[in-house]
């Protein structure tokens, strides 16, 4: 008897230390699992610290470029100015230096004529005297000093150009930091929630979706010799527009690393005998080969419309005698005035001699009665195939075209005698975007209409 109990105490003490083996082995296991997992996790803490460090470095790159493309734009606008008050300096001083050495040697002539009379005063024989007098008298009649202009031709005053900054700066001030936007594009921020007839859910975080606007310069390699073009704005030079040879000459060296050959057709789709390919700027369609001439005082700008739906605006001197504002295919001929082909489209203004104004195309044009405004807004629809103007201040429209474009259109400008302001980068304004919707739906019922009578 004693023996059973001693075998059953020891079978027992064996289960006992299995089940604890069995119960470390778990702990065991368990821990060495935990020990994987926090051992994965320091690597990838690891890995995006590392990432944090790159990515930072890169967003400091980015940053720094941005704020770099700023302070560029800002150096250019004011060496503009700074090149515009020398060159006034300039001109100036000229002027006046002329006039001082005109005026110094009228006073030499005029000191020396009176040295000479008070020597002849002198004078006793009276022979002398009187021949000495004569002579004084003719000398006095025609000396300098009194035939001189006493009268500043040039004043000191500069020409004041206006810098304002107080309202970007004030902008720039307030502006909160959105990862991932850029200058010089807009953007919307957005909220979303869902909602049904019995309730509405929480707003969701919000999303920033960029906006992009249709930006543009006149591109002066396409202009016509006579007209000055910056990039937005373009005057009427009577001169011929020699100062802008350098200029342009820089523009095409600046394009050169982007050339491509572009096949086109000039004027009226005919082939030109001496070439049927330019090498030009990207969007532009044109070369400083084949800019406009003749009477065609005409730019074009430098980027082409293929798509989508844009809006820019165009404000004209207030002694602007002539202008024409609208859009062309690529193929428009160096001869060719605006509106007056059957693929350019356009409003005309003229202010010389009888008054009009008038939309044209195919040399076809519709006079419009209402006030010339002081701005004027263009919306191009590609899709949809409209041209539309309007009264950028009112957003009154002035004339619709309404076609189907077959080819990329490039915005066309013509001046005379005066000039024209350019602004692009615009959103398509919300009032017209409405238009645009209620003539949709106007012309979706109109055609409902004729399906059921039909």
């Amino acid at each position: 008897m004693p023996l059973v109990i001693e075998l059953t105490e020891y079978a027992s003490s064996t289960n006992v230390i299995r089940l604890l083996q069995e119960e470390l082995q778990r702990i065991i296991s368990t821990l060495a699992s935990k020990d994987d997992e926090i051992q994965n996790f320091i690597e990838t803490l690891n890995h995006t610290l590392k990432n944090v460090q790159v990515n930072t470095a890169k967003v400091l790159l980015d940053l720094d470029e941005e704020f770099g493309a700023l302070q560029t734009t800002l150096d250019e606008i004011k060496d503009r100015m700074t090149s515009k008050i020398k060159q006034e300096q300039a001109c100036k001083s000229q002027e006046l230096q002329n006039q001082l050495t005109i005026c110094t040697n009228a006073l030499e002539s005029s000191e020396e004529l009176l040295e000479y009379a008070n020597r002849t005063l002198s004078i006793e024989d009276t022979e002398t005297f009187t021949k000495a007098a004569k002579q004084i008298k003719d000398r006095v009649t025609m000396a300098p000093a009194f035939r001189l202009s006493l009268k500043r031709k040039i004043s000191d005053n500069m020409t004041h150009l206006m810098v304002d900054f107080s309202q970007e700066k004030q902008m720039l001030r307030s502006m909160k930091f959105l990862p991932g936007l850029k200058f010089e594009s807009k953007y919307m921020n957005f909220r979303v929630r869902a909602c049904n007839k019995a309730v509405a859910g929480d707003y969701s975080e919000p999303i920033t979706l960029e906006t992009k606007g249709f930006n543009f310069n006149f591109d002066a390699t396409t202009s016509h010799q006579n007209l000055k073009v910056e990039d937005f704005s373009v005057e009427w030079d009577s001169s011929g527009g020699k100062g802008q040879e350098n200029k342009v000459k820089g523009k095409e060296n600046k394009g050169r690393g982007q050339v491509s050959l572009v096949k086109r057709n000039m004027r009226s789709g005919t082939p030109s005998p001496k070439r049927t390919s330019l090498s030009c700027r990207p969007g532009s369609g044109r070369s400083n080969r084949d800019r406009f001439s003749g009477e065609s005082y005409t730019v074009l700008g430098d980027a082409m419309i293929e798509s989508g739906q844009h809006y820019w605006e165009v404000k004209s001197q207030k002694d602007c005698k002539s202008y024409s504002i609208g859009v062309s295919y690529k193929n428009l001929g160096k001869f060719d005035q605006l509106g007056k082909t059957i693929t350019s489209w356009c409003i005309h203004i003229n202010n010389w001699l009888q008054a009009s104004f008038a939309a044209k195309h195919n040399n076809k044009a519709k006079a419009m009665d209402m006030q010339v405004p002081d701005k004027i807004g263009i919306y191009c629809d590609y899709d949809g195939g409209q041209i539309s103007f309007y009264n950028a201040d009112t957003k009154q429209l002035l004339h619709t075209f309404k076609t189907k474009f077959t080819q990329p259109i490039i915005p066309a400008f013509m001046v005379w005698c005066g000039g024209l302001s350019l602004y692009t980068g615009l959103q398509v304004p919300s009032i017209i975007k409405s238009f645009q919707k209620g003539d949709h739906e106007l012309s979706g019922s109109a055609n409902s209409l004729i399906a059921l009578a039909h």
